[in-house]
């Protein structure tokens, strides 16, 4: 028993598992955020484990898209030996005197692949049983798809390296045939006593199933094992350099649907490429490596600095090019912008008066809907609850709605259903109540965002498209905004004035599209119509200091820009920059600012609500007979839901970086029932607000906030509009939507 046990903790495999843990540890992060992904703990909140679980491809999970994922793992395993073989064979001397090196050595090299994999396809059945609702019997079909993948790329390295072996083979046969030059290479060789004490080994696994003894191979000398290990090592690289262009033609010609592989195949080909790179600069810039990374950034700083390179996103339609008439992004010149607002409010009221028209009563109760944030979830929320407010109110609800504000998920769900409204007024057969529009909305952007993020902005050469006579770089906010546009099937495929008449008319409710300034925190308002007036709160200076303008009218700010040109769709993407995932778009200023996501300043939509509603108090007075504001949320009001507690001391050190960050939403909620106090306690009209929020019958079911929902989160997003509370609100809104004078 005891030399058994020597034997095993003496055997390759296990002195390679304590070798990746004692040299080259960063090598292993690649593996723990495979693990972690894969185990739902790293980007939990991007809903990244979907991408590896329930893989999509050509829209659906199939034994396909599985199958690609396999192939892109196993493109990481082999990248992973690679990798290692390189750095760590000088250590294993006797691999060079057997047949086949490298397949000897990926044979004990991968107990941390087998882990891997059995903890995959465990992880995979559980979350395609429980949250995809797929069968049994699916799933295995799935897997074996997945492992055809895996075995299919493994079949193709190892012949690569079984060609390269006899390749090695024929350049080495003339120095081994020729006796003189042969006894070169059999003088005692130079031993390093301390190498040879680092690692012991004396047994490894010829097969899978079959053990040896290693060699004694101190008759070599140095220089002729390292000359069998360094052509092995420049086969490898070529590997590896293989997969750096496969994601490299992905990127090119990721236009074309065959192109799109599923999320999680494009960001493991991308880590096996940088654990490939790794071992590419150890073995051709050696200790040059670290020097040579830095003078490579400072190169590419340059470059940004003079603008030869510019990884920046732009906001597609606006116009870039006319640098000397950019606006002055400072205090004086927003002051100076909203100190003329009679004329917009003029134009607005116009716009009320139409849309008092359209009403079938003298004194019409307005309607403001507020929806929150929260990626897929909230949209998928969103449309489920307009669909049923359209039906409670007998199909009454756009028609009596004057705006739409809100932020992310929830404000695409709202343009698309305003669209669908639009074209049902101009006669289109559209069932505005039909399940398909939630599917619509509800499906897919993670993936192509993913792959984009991959294989397109941080590898492939920039591809360049034209919005009207302006050119713009395909990135991932392209990518987000072309899936969004196919899952919406093109209605959305817009420029803002496209909607100024239709707006202008009260033919449709008009939306502000918000983003925030991460300069300053600013409010960008994104509007058909002209709105300075929303740039500052309505203040009193003889009684208190003068108010900077805390807000930003785009078209305003942006007139020498072509303002209207901007693409709706890259409005609601500006409205739903989720930070990381989607990147920030840069405007054309001076100096340049860029902005991201509404939820940051106003993830509700009220406070926007509130500024409308206060310029305009007179008029709603005089010709409403009240104003109703409809909050759709994809969480619980109060602040209750997911706390923020410590249960391990690394929280204690973590909480004061964090606590701001996990309690932004409850304190900006907090912060908006007080304005909502404030503005309603001197009010000369009723008032009233209904809320609609998304509570998950149980907390583990609860739909993840991203761009990606499993079949089982649809489901559950649905049902939620059937609580109690939410039952009790549509009645409320049906009895204020009866034309009858109603006490407050």
């Amino acid at each position: 028993m005891k030399a058994w046990l020597r034997g095993f903790y003496y055997s390759l495999p296990i002195q390679l598992l304590f070798l990746h843990f004692r040299r080259y540890q960063v090598l292993l992060v690649f593996w723990f955020m495979l693990f972690s992904i894969v185990d739902g703990v790293f980007m939990k909140s991007f809903g990244a484990n979907s991408l590896y679980l329930a893989p999509e491809y050509l829209g659906n999970v199939t034994a396909i898209s599985f199958a690609i994922v396999g192939i892109a793992i196993g493109m990481f395993i082999m990248s992973w030996h690679v990798t290692t073989f390189i750095l760590f064979s000088r250590h294993f001397k006797f691999l060079a005197t057997t047949t086949n090196p490298f397949l000897r050595y990926c044979i004990n090299n991968s107990v941390i692949p087998l882990i891997f994999l059995i903890f995959y396809f465990f992880e995979a059945w559980h979350f395609d049983h429980f949250k995809e609702l797929i069968p049994t019997t699916d799933i295995i079909f799935l897997c074996g798809g997945f492992i055809c993948g895996l075995l299919f790329i493994l079949a193709i390295s190892f012949i690569y390296f079984f060609g390269a072996d006899r390749s090695i083979l024929r350049r080495m046969l003339p120095i081994i045939n020729n006796p003189k030059e042969y006894i070169t290479h059999l003088q005692p060789p130079t031993v390093n006593v301390n190498q040879e004490h680092f690692l012991k080994v004396e047994w490894y696994l010829e097969t899978p199933l079959r053990v040896k003894k290693t060699r004694d191979v101190s008759h070599y000398t140095q220089q002729f094992i390292d000359i069998l290990f360094k052509r092995h090592h420049f086969a490898a690289v070529i590997a590896v350099f293989t997969a750096f262009l496969l994601l490299m033609i992905i990127g090119f010609f990721l236009e074309h649907k065959f192109f799109q592989i599923p999320a999680a195949a494009s960001i493991t080909i991308f880590f096996a490429v940088l654990i490939g790179v790794s071992g590419a600069f150890s073995y051709f810039l050696q200790s040059w490596s670290v020097p040579y990374l830095v003078g490579l950034i400072v190169v590419l700083n340059i470059f940004y600095k003079v603008e030869w390179i510019d990884p920046r996103n732009k906001a597609y339609g606006l116009n870039y090019s006319n640098k000397n008439e950019r606006p002055v992004y400072s205090r004086e010149n927003l002051v100076e912008l909203c100190s003329h607002v009679d004329e917009d409010k003029q134009n607005m009221i116009c716009i009320l008066e139409n849309w008092k028209k359209n009403q079938n009563e003298e004194k019409p109760l307005m309607v403001m809907i507020n929806t929150s944030g929260g990626g897929n979830r909230s949209a998928a929320f969103t449309m489920n609850a307009l669909q049923k407010l359209d039906s409670a109110t007998h199909g009454e609800l756009m028609k009596k709605t004057c705006l739409i504000t809100g932020a992310s998920g929830g404000m695409l769900s709202a343009a698309y259903f305003r669209e669908l409204y639009l074209q049902k007024q101009k006669g289109n057969n559209i069932n505005l109540r039909d399940r398909k529009y939630v599917d619509a909305i509800s499906g897919d952007l993670l993936n192509p965002m993913f792959s984009s993020f991959v294989a397109r902005d941080l590898i492939a050469p920039a591809q360049k498209f034209k919005v009207g006579p302006y050119t713009y770089v395909k990135d991932r906010g392209y990518a987000f905004e072309m899936k969004l546009s196919e899952n919406t099937g093109g209605l959305l495929n817009k420029h803002l004035r496209d909607y100024k008449r239709d707006e202008y008319s009260a033919n449709i409710p008009l939306i502000f599209f918000n983003s925030v300034v991460s300069r300053d925190g600013k409010k960008m308002i994104i509007s058909t119509q002209p709105i300075r007036f929303m740039m500052q709160g309505r203040q009193d200076t003889t009684h208190m200091p003068e108010m900077d303008p805390d807000a930003i009218d785009f078209t305003s700010f942006f007139s020498k820009q072509d303002p209207y040109n901007l693409s709706i769709l890259t409005a609601l993407r500006m409205n739903a920059t989720f930070p990381i995932v989607l990147p920030n778009v840069w405007l054309p200023s001076q100096p340049i600012i860029d902005v991201m996501d509404a939820g940051l300043r106003d993830n509700y939509g009220q406070e926007t609500a509130l500024r409308f509603l206060e310029n305009f108090d007179d008029w709603i007075k005089e010709n409403t007979r009240g104003v109703l504001i409809i909050q759709l949320r994809d969480r619980e009001a109060g602040g209750w839901e997911n706390p923020y507690y410590s249960d391990n001391m690394s929280d204690h050190i973590t909480k004061p970086f964090f606590l701001l960050q996990h309690n932004w939403y409850k304190m900006m909620e907090y912060f908006q029932n007080d304005m909502l106090s404030y503005y309603t306690k001197n009010l000369q009209y009723n008032f009233y607000k209904v809320t609609l929020q998304y509570v998950a019958d149980k907390e583990e079911t609860k739909a993840a906030l991203n761009f990606h929902l499993t079949q089982s989160e649809k489901t559950n997003i649905a049902f939620a509009l059937n609580s109690e509370y939410n039952k009790k609100s549509l009645q409320q809104i049906q009895q204020y939507f009866i034309a009858a004078p109603l006490s407050r």
